[in-house]
């Protein structure tokens, strides 16, 4: 299964994963038409599905243009966007299996940043050393998702689902916010070594205007703030000890940012 980045709208990305042997394809939020039929033509590939991570209109805004281009496709979304999601046809729940190009994909239910989100992992597979992560606006590199629907206590039990996988998994989130969230990230971790590191490298590749993204699980368990609610560090800042608490001060210093 290869994966394929593209540049959405102001800051978003969609991501297309094509299966060469069968020259099939599908998209992760397509936000935009025009790079997914882009890329499907360079291939010559036929989209076969859809994932969704949420209902946000930039993470679905060409799933009805999509359905136009390819009648057959599937799309895929959580149970509790029922009524959200443009021509959702299957309603996943935590622990369902999606499965393309001969891979299968855990669904884990992460709400917060809204109160369906999902996310999707492929574990890895044979000589393959990296799991992919699809998690929309839950996790970023370096950050969350703003809590629009959800809590803070469904956020922090979301985000342990994802911070439990292993950290050779890679993340790809749908916007490149990571410079701000590395910014905002110092103001809270300030004395972390591996943090101050990370910083220097992202500046250096969006003065180049380079991609962060994908992040690897394994960084971002070192240098996220919103991973690190038991950290010293952390609870210092937010002056609590207990972690639904210390994430929630995290967050909204981050809103205020």
């Amino acid at each position: 299964m290869q994966i394929y980045r593209l540049d959405a709208l102001w800051d978003n990305y969609i991501f297309l994963l094509h299966d060469p042997e069968s020259q099939t394809a599908a998209v992760v939020d397509p936000a935009e038409l025009e790079p997914v039929m882009d890329k499907l033509r360079v291939l010559g590939a036929r989209l076969t599905a859809i994932f969704n991570t949420h209902h946000h209109g930039d993470h679905v805004g060409a799933n009805q243009a999509l359905i136009e281009q390819y009648p057959d496709l599937v799309v895929y979304g959580g149970e509790g966007d029922r009524g959200r999601i443009p021509g959702q046809q299957v309603y996943l729940s935590d622990g369902d299996m999606v499965s393309f190009g001969g891979r299968a994909a855990q669904v884990f239910f992460v709400p917060g940043h809204t109160r369906a989100h999902i996310a999707y992992y492929f574990p890895p597979m044979g000589a393959e050393p990296w799991g992919e992560l699809f998690c929309g606006d839950t996790l970023f590199a370096g950050g969350c998702g703003r809590l629009f629907e959800g809590t803070p206590a469904q956020m922090v039990d979301s985000l342990g689902k994802l911070r439990a996988l292993p950290d050779q998994t890679r993340v790809w989130c749908a916007h490149e916010y990571t410079l701000s969230n590395l910014k905002f990230a110092r103001t809270v971790d300030g004395d972390n070594p591996i943090l101050i590191e990370r910083l220097a490298e992202v500046e250096t590749a969006r003065r180049h205007h380079q991609a962060t993204v994908p992040a690897t699980l394994g960084l971002e368990k070192q240098t996220n703030p919103f991973l690190r609610w038991d950290q010293p560090a952390l609870q210092a800042t937010a002056h609590s000890a207990e972690p639904v608490q210390t994430f929630a001060t995290i967050r909204a210093m981050k809103d205020r940012f």
